[in-house]
């Protein structure tokens, strides 16, 4: 008996840990779908915006609505990210069909297949990098955000937690000012394309003193903007 009641101790204490342990994995994995809703009001911060406060380096944003931004940001980031943003719900799979075919014919793309959904999932409830596990929990949870959150709100969203800079400078009045000097609503056509080219690297594609290759891109990102009278209709304020 002396030796038996220690080891069922020390069995039942390990169960509680494992018991806590499991009990506390799925609040993590619940919270966001709780506070998904929250954010068609509530103007939420990302998770590298809460990384870079821990670690006490610099935070540069100014929460702007998105009607004080300009509307060609709006339709170059669309045309730059996520072309039919207001045609699928939340996961664009043909787009994501054509990224796994290239991949596997060895053909590198600009751009992954991840949403502007896809990228709000990452950017406010996960983490950065490759990661089958991140892909696992960011496809449900950009459904769900893309069932409660309408597309404008989302769009409001993705803009003002963008990073838009090397210097911890996020959302598109940070990064309009930083880039060209003048706040996000006064944005012209190649500067809103050249903020939108410089997404998905902002640390590297400098937007203050451009690249050929970014001026190109940003031409691009230009041209789809201005011919795409559709791209933009369901974040189009109510008339």
């Amino acid at each position: 008996m002396s030796v038996a009641l220690p080891q069922t101790a020390a069995r039942g204490w390990l169960l509680h840990v494992i018991q806590g342990l499991v009990a506390g994995c799925a609040v993590l994995v619940m919270l966001p779908y709780v506070l998904t809703p929250l954010y068609r009001v509530v103007d939420p911060v990302s998770t590298p915006m809460l990384w870079r406060w821990v670690t006490r380096a610099r935070v540069e944003r100014v929460v702007t609505p998105i009607d004080r931004v300009a509307p060609i940001l709006s339709r170059s980031v669309i045309a730059a990210e996520d072309a039919r943003f207001c045609s699928h719900h939340g996961i664009d799979f043909d787009e994501l069909q054509r990224v796994l075919k290239s991949e596997t014919n060895g053909v590198r793309r600009r751009r992954g297949g991840s949403s502007i959904t896809q990228q709000l999932a990452k950017n406010l409830f996960l983490w950065p990098g490759h990661s089958y596990v991140r892909k696992v929990l960011e496809f449900p949870l950009a459904l769900w955000i893309d069932f409660v959150i309408p597309k404008r709100r989302q769009l409001e969203i993705y803009l003002n937690i963008a990073e838009w800079g090397p210097n911890g400078e996020f959302g598109a009045e940070a990064g309009a000012r930083r880039a060209f000097g003048k706040p996000a609503a006064a944005l012209s056509a190649s500067e809103g394309a050249l903020l939108a080219a410089a997404l998905p690297n902002p640390v590297r594609r400098n937007t203050r003193q451009p690249s050929l290759p970014l001026r190109r891109l940003a031409a691009i990102y230009a041209m789809r903007a201005a011919s795409g009278a559709e791209i933009d209709r369901c974040v189009r304020a109510a008339h």
